[in-house]
Order: structure tokens, then sequence, then C-alpha cells
């Protein structure tokens, strides 16, 4: 094969090159060339600086567009910046000495907890409650038992609260004037009858109470014979007279019955309402010795989520039946 003769003296030039001994630089060309090599681990550190404050500054970060919760066409509220909110509640004294266990008994219905969730966390940063909200997720396959998920809750709350608000996922407060502080004088039904959307007879004490922990010790807490839905408050009405203990409601406000926004869709997610065999008499009677000192439960994991800014802790639960005393806790 033929080479041009332009193309020979560049090989032969590259050989004798790599033959000849090579020459040190001058220490002007060694200065130069440190130089350079500084300079650039110099720039490549400042940038994995910038990255890993940026990195930082998001994770920290609480954003308008991710913090805002829709309720309805007519209600939108703004997640507060959770550091900031902790920052306040520790520098202002306004923010008071208790602090709120919200406790949500919980079964497969993640649409509205997506929703309760971050609306409860603003809702009460803007009134100033110091507040721990726990999803008590139940995960037998037994029937749905609201009482003893909530004792489960006011057992497993630990020390940093003193007062618990036993409520529904599916009710939300629209009125700001509605009181979520510490009840001292006695337990403080803020869903009352005047307000509450659909229930409206005098001895209804559910979907949103609030009761210190000594109160609700001196109930022995809620029934655990009440398996599916209903009837577990007004069993614990009368636990609340029993123990004469004086119930309190919400006045002042004008707002009647548009007070809450129930968001639970009946026709999507039907209640267990079944009455099964002895069960259509028992869920009249008063349980004497039912509740906290008979629970049986097993508490599967503990997890601290966050949703939408708004930090929870879900309490996975399986609970225990004695079939012989409530048989109807198993589904048919």
């Amino acid at each position: 094969m033929m080479y041009s003769s332009r193309r020979k003296p560049v090989l032969y030039f590259k050989e004798d090159r790599r033959n000849e001994t090579p020459k040190a630089p001058r220490p002007e060309e060694r200065n130069q060339l440190c130089s350079e090599k500084c300079t650039v681990y110099k720039l490549f550190g400042l940038c994995v600086v910038l990255v890993l404050v940026s990195l930082l500054w998001l994770q920290l970060s609480c954003t308008g567009d991710m913090s805002r919760v829709v309720v309805d066409d007519r209600h939108l509220l703004h997640q507060p910046c959770l550091l900031e909110r902790q920052a306040s509640a520790a520098d202002d004294p306004s923010w008071g000495p208790h602090k709120l266990a919200l406790l949500i008994p919980f079964r497969e219905r993640f649409e509205e907890l997506l929703v309760f969730v971050p609306f409860m966390h603003t809702f009460l940063n803007n009134k100033k409650i110091l507040h721990k909200i726990f999803v008590i997720n139940q995960m037998d396959h037994y029937r749905f038992n609201r009482a003893s998920l909530i004792n489960v809750g006011y057992t497993e709350s630990g020390n940093d609260t003193d007062y618990i608000a036993m409520h529904d996922v599916d009710l939300l407060p629209l009125n700001e004037a509605l009181d979520y502080g510490f009840p001292e004088e006695g337990p403080f039904h803020v869903a009352s009858p005047e307000l509450h959307p659909l229930y409206h007879y005098k001895a209804y004490v559910g979907g949103i109470l609030l009761l210190t922990k000594q109160h609700y010790h001196m109930c022995n807490g809620m029934s655990n014979r009440f398996w599916g839905w209903g009837r577990e408050d007004d069993e614990f009405y009368r636990r609340l007279r029993t123990a004469g203990l004086q119930l309190f409601r919400p006045s002042g406000i004008k707002t009647g019955y548009k007070t809450f926004r129930h968001i639970h869709d009946p026709a999507w997610r039907k209640r267990d309402q079944k009455r099964v065999a002895a069960q259509k008499q028992e869920q009249f009677k008063v349980d004497p010795e039912g509740g906290l000192t008979n629970l049986q439960y097993k508490l599967e994991s503990r997890q601290e989520l966050t949703i939408s800014g708004a930090p929870v802790t879900v309490l996975n639960t399986k609970l225990e039946c004695d079939t012989d005393k409530t048989p109807w806790c198993l589904l048919n």
C-alpha cells in the first residue's frame, strides 16, 4: 500500500519524540501549571458546595404550590412552613403550655386523610394550638372498632401531650372561632348537635370531642364492645355522666350547620351498620367494666410521615377480639 510523503515524516517525528529525554519545565511554566490546577479544584469545590446548599434549601423550604390545600371552591387554605411554625411556638408564649393529641381512628379512607391532615395542621397552627396528629390505622380483619382505636391512640400518644381530640377523619371545621383549646373545666364537644351537619340529638357527643387525659382516664376510656359503625358515642355519653363530668359545647357560633364540612361520600364508601345476633340488644347497654382496662391490641409499627408538609404519626394496629363475648366482631 502506498503512503503519501506528507504522512511519513509525522510518524517518524512521533517516534523520535518518544525516544527523546523529556526536558524539565521552566519555573514559570511550572508555576502557571500549578495555578491552573488550583483554579480547577477551587471551581469544582465551589460547585459541590452550591449543589449541597441547594439540596438543603429544597429540603427545608416550604413552597406555596406544594402547601395549598383546597377544601372547596370557597375555601382555600395555605399550609404554613413547618419550621417557621415550630420556631414561633418555641418563642411565643401565646401558644400556651398545653399540647393536643389529635386522634383519628382510621381504616382505608386515604382520600379523606390526604385532605384532613394538612387541613387540620393549618387550622390548629392558625389558632396557635400545639398539637400532634395520630392516625390509628386498623390492620386486622375484624370489623371496624372506632372506640378501641381511640383507646389505642390515647395509650400510645406519649407524655408530651396532655389532652386529646377524638376526631372523625371526614369532618372539617370551617369556622375559626371554634375552640380547640385545653378543656380544663370538662369535656368540650366541638361538633355539637346545633352545629353538626348530620346529627342533632341532645345526647350526641361524636364527631369531635376534646378531653383532658385525666378526664378520659376517669371514664376508663371507651367501651371495646362496639364493632361496626355507631353507638359507641352514646355509651360514652353515659360514661361522662357516671364520672360526674360536665359536658361543654360551643357558644356564639353563628354558622349553624355550615360550621363543618362533611367530606364522606356514603355512595362510594358505605358504613358497616350490620347488627348481628345479640349485638342488637347489647348496643344499648352500658359496659361498666370494659375500656382501657381490658383493651387488647398489638402495635405492628409506628410511622412518622408528612402529608403536604403536615407531620403525622401512623399507628398500625391489630385489635384483638374475644369472640365468646363479642362474636359480632367477625365479618360475615
